[in-house]
């Protein structure tokens, strides 16, 4: 007895699986490249590239901007007496420090800062130096090139002279 041999069953093909449009492809890369460009700023601002602390007198301090309002300052560091200062700027997020530093213009402080790079836009701020804590140091310096009446300059420092009324004007 014989058995017959198994008749193949004719396969159907598979189906396939249907093509996602361009619409949909282009939408999906959008959001994609939104939530990688969220999440890299994300990490800027809580990863610091530097911190450190600065000294100087607090020479401007300032709510800037055209879209994104920031508060923007300016530190006079002095580094000898009777030589230019250098200008540090410097950006502010914190409401509390924000406070602080109105009330220290023109004094001396010194500021704890953290350097943030790479963040993506200006709207957290106009330079890479965040300002995180303000300690006023004291008064504001005396000015080295014209002491105060009845006061002399302190040692070391020549005392200006004043030009005679018929003395003809110096050129630089």
């Amino acid at each position: 007895m014989s058995t017959p041999a198994p008749t193949p069953t004719p396969m159907t093909p598979a189906a396939k699986p249907p093509r996602r449009s361009f619409k949909s492809w282009l939408l999906g890369s959008f959001v994609g490249a939104i939530v990688l460009i969220v999440i890299y700023t994300l990490f800027m601002l809580w990863w610091s590239y530097s911190e450190g602390e600065r000294a100087g007198v607090l020479q401007k301090f300032s709510k800037r901007g055209w879209i994104c309002k920031t508060y923007e300052g300016e530190l006079a560091m002095y580094v000898v007496g009777g030589v230019a200062p250098q200008i540090w700027n410097f950006s502010v997020r914190d409401e509390a420090v924000v406070e602080q530093l109105h009330k220290a213009v023109g004094q001396q402080v010194r500021l704890h800062y953290a350097e943030h790079r790479g963040l993506p836009t200006s709207c957290f701020g106009e330079t890479d130096y965040f300002v995180e804590r303000v300690e006023i140091v004291g008064p504001p310096p005396y000015n080295i090139t014209a002491p105060a009446a009845g006061t002399a300059a302190p040692a070391g420092v020549p005392s200006p002279v004043p030009a005679p009324a018929d003395a003809p004007p110096s050129n630089p």
